[in-house]
């Protein structure tokens, strides 16, 4: 297949620091793949996806989100028989290599950062894809500030993929476990109890290990996934905000309150 090479001075004019675009694919086979000089970053926000990546064939389903780096070379298109649309940011250099001497420790060999053969992707859904969907979102605008790419990228990497919230290849198999069974509404219901007896270990080895593998509580874990339950719900606007509190498994609302703002920095209601 033919490769051609894209270059960020076609997409950004003079002033702008990134490019945001909404992307509907068809099935038809791409008439070539592409490498180019910038970073770009694409969620599959409908269908599914044939991606030819570096000499491989992927399938993307809805919620992949990839890390494309200057020099990969690939070309998109939909399932046979379907559409798919993807929400795509392209960041110029400079940003990338910015954030990633600030933040060396927290994002090296991972996302823009990874020297794997194949681009860092990852897989999200329920209200971690709400969340990158309205994170992306709001770039769909006129201003394409500096400010604006730094605090989406910063958002994304850390409050919708987030190493320390998803458990490592270095924690034991049965706190991964315990770690998955808690995104059951029926585990994570019951607090921190729920995920202890998942992971069918005692209290106390439990936070240990959580700690040092997760860098948190069982309590603040269960806690986060409570919260993201908890914007989901409050997103679709079809529940009241005690409703939402009850479903998360919270009865005391002063508590739901304050733990809402902890993570959201705003009152459930301005949520709303």
């Amino acid at each position: 297949m033919e490769t051609q090479t894209f270059h960020l001075q076609d997409y950004l004019r003079p002033g702008e620091h990134f490019h945001f675009a909404r992307v509907t694919l068809d099935d038809l086979p791409p008439a070539f793949a592409h490498d180019h000089d910038y970073f770009e970053v694409f969620l599959v926000e409908q269908g599914a996806l044939r991606h030819r990546i570096n000499g491989q064939t992927q399938t993307l389903t809805k919620g992949a989100l990839v890390f494309i780096r200057p020099g990969d070379c690939h070309a998109l298109s939909a399932l046979p028989g379907q559409r798919a649309q993807l929400l795509n940011i392209i960041v110029p250099p400079a940003t990338v290599a910015h954030l990633g001497a600030r933040y060396r420790d927290d994002f090296a060999g991972r996302f823009f950062w990874s020297g794997a053969p194949l681009p860092d992707t990852r897989q999200i859904d329920g209200p971690r894809m709400e969340r990158a969907i309205n994170t992306a979102i709001e770039l769909q605008t006129e201003d394409r500030a500096l400010v604006r790419i730094e605090q989406f990228l910063l958002t994304l990497l850390t409050r919708v993929v987030d190493a320390a919230f998803d458990p490592t290849s270095s924690a034991p198999a049965w706190l991964a476990a315990a770690c998955l069974a808690a995104r059951d509404p029926a585990v994570f219901r019951r607090g921190a109890a729920g995920l202890v007896e998942a992971s069918r270990r005692g209290h106390e080895h439990v936070c240990r290990t959580a700690q040092r593998h997760l860098g948190m509580s069982p309590t603040d874990y269960v806690n986060r996934i409570r919260m993201e339950h908890a914007a989901m719900l409050l997103g679709e606007g079809r529940q009241s905000i005690e409703s939402v509190a009850a479903d998360c498994g919270i009865a005391n609302l002063s508590y739901f309150y304050r733990l809402f703002r902890q993570h959201y920095g705003t009152t459930p209601l301005a949520y709303k």
